[in-house]
């Protein structure tokens, strides 16, 4: 009776061991495929290729075309004549350098006309640091996440700059997704914060690392606005 108690502790030891092994084994199966699938889905696969190249090259260094071609449902309206005077003071102050103040009347599309121009700028990587300044800093936050939601939505900017717009979407406006977010095992380092956007670090692309910032006009907001790049 001993020896047979003893054989069945023996065999009853052997059968937990091997059960906490299988435990253990399928733990670590799970924990192995998790870690896999959270690494790919971290890169977000090749981009889509660009479906105008002609519209886009057309647009780089034109920007009432830019305007006209890729927000459609804003600037439905014939331009005005100080419109035109307008969007060239804009369009030689991003590409050439230079100040200029002008007045605008209310409702004549100044506020939006800003706006898009802060993202010409960015996706054709005339600028490389652009800060939106609103009266406060609240409203200059409005303002740019009127932008963010622009660059998730509009089907004609994803069609053309697949090199921003696909990564932006690849967020599936999970912010936290960001800090992990590569492509083609590199890091495309993008931020989609409340006051700041940086673009997506995309080889070939001439937005790669563009930020566009947003501040309000009063108080400190605008002191000290800085951005760090990789290149230093």
């Amino acid at each position: 009776l001993f020896k047979y108690a003893a054989w069945l502790r023996e065999l009853l030891h052997i059968r937990k061991s091997a059960t906490l092994r299988t435990y253990e084994d399928k733990k670590a199966s799970v924990r192995n495929r998790n870690l896999a699938l959270a690494l790919a889905g971290r890169d977000i696969g090749e981009l889509p290729e660009v479906t105008h190249p002609e519209h886009k090259a057309a647009c780089e260094r034109n920007f009432r075309l830019f305007c006209e071609t890729y927000f459609p449902n804003i600037f439905y309206f014939p331009w005005s004549r100080d419109h035109h005077m307008v969007i060239e003071k804009i369009e030689r102050a991003i590409v050439s350098g230079g100040l200029f103040a002008v007045a605008m009347p209310r409702g004549s599309g100044k506020t939006v006309l800003m706006q898009v121009a802060c993202l010409w700028a960015a996706l054709t990587g005339s600028s490389q640091f652009i800060t939106l300044v609103a009266a406060s800093s609240e409203r200059a936050e409005k303002l740019l996440d009127t932008m963010k939601m622009w660059l998730e939505t509009n089907e004609l900017l994803y069609e053309d700059f697949p090199e921003v717009i696909y990564p932006i979407r690849a967020l599936e406006r999970v912010v936290h997704r960001q800090k992990g977010q590569k492509y083609r095992d590199e890091a495309t380092r993008i931020e989609w914060l409340t006051d700041k956007v940086v673009f997506p670090y995309i080889e070939g692309s001439r937005a790669a690392g563009v930020a566009i910032s947003c501040s309000g006009l009063k108080g400190s907001d605008l002191r000290g606005l800085n951005h760090s790049r990789p290149d230093g």
